[in-house]
């Protein structure tokens, strides 16, 4: 039986605490600018100091766009925080001051759904090994089910700061953008007004979070209730195996659909019907890192005798398989829209390749060349600190995927890695670490019940 150890739980209320406390202060610092007299000064403090400008005042020479019904004119530096239409100007000045106040709200929603989707792809993770009767990994499955025990907290999370920040992250929620009446009324937003409106959105999302908590609760119910049944009673396995099917169906829709609704939106001009899958692969990558990251801490701290090397050359060629297939789907995306060239989805990648081009090639990077490179040889696999030097970087060039995902349609070309940033990161990895240890703790780390546990305690190759 685990114990979730003093020092580790003072840790995670350390990063809780430290956390909050800087995005209090990303908050504060942000409202030091209330009025674009306060902006011109720091531009002007900025000019003094060397700072280029210059890629905001282009910025600013395309914050005004034209909309038609069915036409969207290439907007391809501005993000989408200015959203302009029909003939409203609006002020450099302006648009800075949005992108600063757009800052706080923009880190803390980009460090709420990293974790979120950590715990949501070791979900399905988890889903697909009940579904497939995998017989490797049930000596794994208590390490899945707590760390899909934040799957309901990080979504709660994700909806609370999307509520709170409403039009500071998705433009959409402001009202003035559907009023005909409004000089900043956009036409194309209006017209998707039917999907994108607040109380819709968030009713999809307890809608689909309803249904992946519903099905992390019974699967977690099942699978204590196996350990206490009889050795021939396999009734409560049939049960997870049947529901985790079903489960793996409604997953896919509603991590296509929710991914468009908590991600995509905020960029409301564009679309591309690769993002569910190419968010997928982010989320279910993320999730097999940290189950190997948290089986090893456990492993090396005595708990998880039953675990070998095998197990973690598995988990290990996960990681390696997901990156390339997140690649695979990152360029696919990107090829097929350079190509095509058509100016309200390159859009997309202008504004990345120029504003964010040492976070969106240096993500790249990260989550293809490098677990390439340390995780192509088989040896490597099986070396624990070999693993989680592996993993730090598939996390990190995650979290920066996520960033590159949110940032640019939120605070533009004024964007940096400061303290809003890294004490969002560590809020939400206090929180995640206090939830999923919790849940460790409460049962035995072995699925002694399941069929094929004798199997994967022996799996060796």
């Amino acid at each position: 039986m685990y114990t979730f150890s003093s020092k580790l739980k003072t840790f995670s209320i350390v990063l809780i605490v430290l956390g909050a406390l800087g995005v209090a202060y990303g908050f504060w610092d942000s409202h030091h600018y209330q009025t674009e007299e306060d902006v011109k000064v720091l531009l002007a403090s900025e000019h003094g100091h060397g700072h280029d400008d210059a890629h905001a005042d282009t910025s600013h020479d395309t914050a005004s766009h034209a909309v038609d019904a069915g036409t969207h004119a290439d907007d391809a530096h501005d993000g989408e925080e200015a959203h302009a239409s029909e003939g409203h100007e609006m002020s450099h000045e302006e648009h800075v001051l949005h992108q600063i106040h757009n800052r706080p709200w923009s880190a803390l929603y980009v460090a709420a759904f990293f974790f979120f989707m950590i715990a949501l792809g070791a979900l399905a993770f988890y889903g697909i090994q009940w579904a497939a009767q995998a017989g490797w990994s049930p000596v794994l499955f208590r390490v899945m089910e707590g760390i899909t025990a934040y799957v309901l907290w990080g979504g709660l999370f994700v909806l609370a700061v999307a509520f709170f920040a409403g039009d500071h992250i998705f433009v959409w929620m402001n009202p003035d953008m559907v009023d005909p009446t409004s000089d900043k009324y956009d036409a194309l937003v209006a017209g998707k007004e039917g999907w994108l409106n607040r109380p819709w959105f968030f009713i999809r999302g307890l809608i689909y979070l309803g249904g992946w908590v519903l099905y992390r609760t019974y699967a977690r119910k099942f699978s204590l209730a196996q350990d206490q049944a009889d050795i021939n009673d396999n009734s409560y396995f049939k049960k997870t195996f049947r529901i985790s099917a079903a489960f793996l169906v409604f997953y896919i829709y509603t991590e296509s659909m929710m991914s468009w609704d908590w991600i995509m939106s905020v960029d409301p001009h564009w679309f591309s019907t690769l993002f569910g899958w190419y968010v997928f692969a982010s989320m279910f990558v993320s999730g097999i890192t940290v189950i190997a990251m948290i089986t090893m801490y456990l492993k090396s701290r005595g708990h998880l005798p039953f675990v070998n090397d095998s197990h973690l050359h598995d988990l290990a060629k996960f990681m390696f398989a997901i990156s390339i297939f997140w690649t695979y789907l990152w360029f696919s995306q990107f090829m097929l829209i350079w190509y095509s060239n058509i100016p309200e989805e390159v859009t997309y990648f202008v504004t990345r390749f120029q504003d964010y081009q040492l976070p969106f090639l240096g993500m790249v990077a990260m989550n293809f060349v490098f677990p390439l490179l340390l995780l192509m040889n088989s040896d490597y696999k099986r070396i624990p600190w070999f693993v989680v030097m592996a993993g730090i970087v598939i996390l990190c060039g995650h979290y920066i995927d996520v960033f590159n995902m949110i940032m640019p349609a939120t605070v533009g070309d004024r964007w940096y890695i400061g303290i809003p940033e890294i004490a969002s990161v560590m809020l939400f990895a206090g929180i995640f670490i206090f939830v999923v240890f919790t849940a460790l703790a409460k049962h035995p780390l072995l699925a002694k019940g399941n069929p094929f546990i004798k199997e994967s305690e022996h799996f060796h190759y």
